[in-house]
């Protein structure tokens, strides 16, 4: 009723408007204008204007100021208020209508809300039941997930086009030590979900073995094959293949889907092999000249007993020195090639704390004997079969503790050159050259379990030694096992000390991925992206201001990857601008010694080849791009979308479109923000939330996205 009396009244002041200098008298009183003030102005109007003229030009504006008060209130209020609903409907779940505006508009969104609380209440007992059946999928994909990823062999599964729909950590840490040039500065993203495995393998070779699979598949064989391969970086690559098959038992010959590779890098084995060669060949050829003097110098000394004594002397002093000489030199060839001369048993790169904290726990528990480390290392890495060096470890401390009755032991590690150093310690009586040798040659018993190694075995397995040795100013006694030290890529050693989640490296849906190039008229969720973000000195990219940090992540099958990302920080080569300091939180320290733009920029242009590029106010970002076109060489041409641009595609009535303002409209989380990386992230989350509302509006292609893009009053911005 009120809202109707509103409607009437607004009607009769209009009417009123057009009727006379009383009109205008009253709404000069409404105004506040002294009677004076009131008087001065209609005497200027009736001597300007006739009286006519004068009421209809009040009248008229007074109108449209009326109307437009209610066009803003009604119109464009409830305009607002249906893309706040389709927000709450699709994108934003969580959002809920502004009470804004007239009384009557107020109550239909409170409705409205109260409606959606009701949705919400209906949409969380579906989703439990949704997320109740499908929760032994989950366990079997994650359980699948967890294993892959534990795996010390490198696992790639790929679709038919060669697209990798799954790929282990150990994969990830392998193809990234093999990247080459300036993909390594932010990690070389050689591998990737729904990347190309051509990238890294050739592909006549895969296409090759594939042939041979369907073969072997129709002549009812094993279907496996294997090749060797280089990489562009002269690594030698040892695959094999074995296809993924589609069809049930009994339904005619399998399909093959995809294949799944195991790949090992066999370029430092073959090292190995070929420096253990050269060993062997500076032994055998070093040594044959000091032999034959050797040999030379006894038969004289067998044929002619009776030799003068200064010249028996003299054949003496040429073995004793040929020996010394050999000696010298086999010294000196098993120090530089000491991780080559070990035996063929395959050792395991593993941290010698972890091999000394194996044997401590299993020393306290069985045998109730307290243990202590000191001076150890806990960075140094041994080439080791881990089990059979933790039983010899338990082997000697039984044997210490039942002859002994030592009180404690104690561990130690150390390091010369190429070989590590385990020594275990105790305080007391020290044993005997016969008793350590008997030790040394037994087969070992321990905690009542017996090996078929002996001690002297386990010593040789890895190319070490073993010997006794006495403290006496301590009065203590050491068993010291040499052994290999290892030299892991420094990426495992990163990978050890940090502790994440399993990442989600998989995504069994791109079985059905086609490798098409980029086509402006395919689906927006058909593509994949490369989401990102720049740091930059400034705001002023034609006046100087460069890129200090470039971060970027994938968006694959509407899925945002946070693993397979771009982060680098970017030496500006000029100073920082103090104001922006406090903005990105970059230093001139943290930019000091960082490679410079021509060195990041075909990293970045690598990462985000095939891709389409997503940023948010992508112009900014952009311009910075193209300024270095002609510096770098490098264009990047695929096609750019701009979430800021979709944003008022998408909500034409939203007064902000700051990534801010989406972002708590989409009701997107973000921890940190102002960080290169962590901006490309926030951007690829609005991006996938936009993608729903835009298709309602019937954009579904890339064309279409770009067109109703460039109609937005912000494609206007320039820099």
């Amino acid at each position: 009723m009120k809202a109707k009396v509103r409607f009437l009244l607004a009607i009769v002041v209009l009417g009123l408007l057009m009727t006379g200098p009383f009109v205008v008298t009253s709404i000069l009183v409404w105004a506040g204008m002294e009677e004076s003030e009131r008087n001065m102005l209609l005497e200027l109007l009736m001597s300007r204007l006739p009286i006519g003229t004068m009421m209809t030009i009040f009248g008229f504006g007074i109108g449209v100021a009326v109307l437009h008060k209610l066009f803003k209130q009604y119109v464009e209020g409830l305009l607002g208020m249906a893309e706040q609903l389709r927000l709450m409907l699709g994108a934003n779940r969580n959002f809920r209508v502004k009470l804004n505006g007239p009384p009557e508009v107020q109550q239909l969104a409170q409705a409205a809300n109260d409606l959606a609380a009701q949705r919400d209440m209906l949409m969380d007992d579906v989703d439990a039941r949704i997320a109740q059946a499908n929760a032994s999928v989950e366990e079997e994909k994650n359980r699948l997930a967890a294993l892959m990823s534990e795996l010390a062999q490198a696992v790639v599964v790929c679709n038919l086009d060669g697209r990798i729909l799954l790929y282990n950590n150990r994969a990830r840490l392998q193809f990234k030590a093999l990247s080459q040039g300036p993909t390594t500065v932010a990690g070389g993203a050689l591998i990737g979900l729904g990347r190309s495995i051509f990238s890294i393998l050739e592909k006549n070779q895969v296409e090759h073995s594939q042939e041979i699979i369907r073969q072997r598949l129709a002549n009812g064989k094993s279907a496996l094959a294997n090749f060797v391969t280089t990489t562009r970086g002269g690594q030698l690559l040892r695959v094999q293949m074995v296809p993924v098959l589609a069809g049930a038992p009994g339904e005619g010959e399998p399909q093959m889907t995809g294949y799944v590779l195991t790949v090992d890098n066999i370029t430092r084995t073959l090292e190995e092999e070929a420096r253990r060669d050269h060993a062997l060949h500076a032994l055998t050829e070093g040594s044959r000249a000091a032999l034959g003097s050797i040999r030379a110098a006894v038969a004289n000394l067998i044929d002619y007993p009776e030799m003068d004594p200064e010249l028996r002397e003299r054949f003496v002093k040429v073995v004793d020195d040929e020996a010394s000489r050999m000696s010298q030199r086999l010294d000196e060839t098993m120090h530089e090639f000491s991780d080559s001369m070990k035996t063929r048993w395959p050792l395991e790169d593993v941290l010698a704390m972890d091999v000394i904290s194996a044997a401590q726990r299993r020393i306290e528990d069985k045998l109730k004997l307290p243990t202590k480390v000191e001076d150890v290392d806990g960075t140094l890495w041994i080439k080791a079969d881990s089990f059979s060096l933790v039983f010899a470890l338990l082997f000697v401390a039984e044997r210490l503790l039942d002859h002994y009755q030592i009180r404690d032991l104690r561990f130690r590690t150390s390091s010369e050159g190429k070989l590590a150093y385990l020594d275990i310690i105790w305080v007391g009586q020290a044993i005997s050259s016969e008793t350590f040798y008997t030790w040394e040659m037994e087969t070992m018993h321990a905690l009542g379990e017996t090996s078929s190694l002996s001690l002297r075995d386990v010593v040789d397995r890895h190319g070490g030694e073993i010997w006794y040795q006495r403290e006496k100013a301590a009065h203590r006694a050491f068993f010291r096992f040499v052994l290999p030290m290892a030299t892991p890529e420094q990426e495992m050693l990163d990978e050890h000390r940090r502790s994440t989640g399993r990442p989600e490296y998989y995504d069994f849906d791109l079985f059905k991925f086609e490798d098409k190039s980029i086509d402006l008229d395919r689906k927006l969720s058909e593509l994949t992206y490369t989401v990102f973000d720049t740091e930059t000195t400034g705001l002023e990219p034609s006046k100087g201001d460069e890129i200090i940090q470039i971060g970027a992540a994938r968006i694959v099958n509407n899925r945002l990857l946070k693993q397979e990302i771009f982060n680098q920080i970017v030496d500006p080569e000029r100073p920082l601008k103090p104001e922006s300091i406090p903005i990105h939180g970059i230093t001139e320290d943290m930019v000091r010694g960082q490679p410079n733009i021509d060195i990041v920029l075909p990293g970045f242009h690598a990462f985000c080849e095939e891709t389409v590029l997503i940023a948010h106010n992508a112009a900014f970002d952009m311009r910075f791009l193209q300024l270095k076109e002609e510096r770098t060489g490098l264009r990047f041409t695929q096609p750019v979308l701009d979430t800021l641009l979709l944003s008022a595609v998408a909500h034409p009535n939203q007064e902000s479109h700051r990534l801010d303002a989406v972002l708590e409209r989409l009701g997107i989380d973000i921890d940190t923000r102002h960080n290169a990386l962590d901006d490309a992230v926030a951007t690829g989350e609005v991006f996938l939330k936009l993608l729903p509302l835009l298709e309602e509006k019937g954009i579904v292609t890339v064309r279409q996205a770009l067109e109703a893009s460039e109609k937005t009053y912000f494609a206007r911005i320039k820099y």
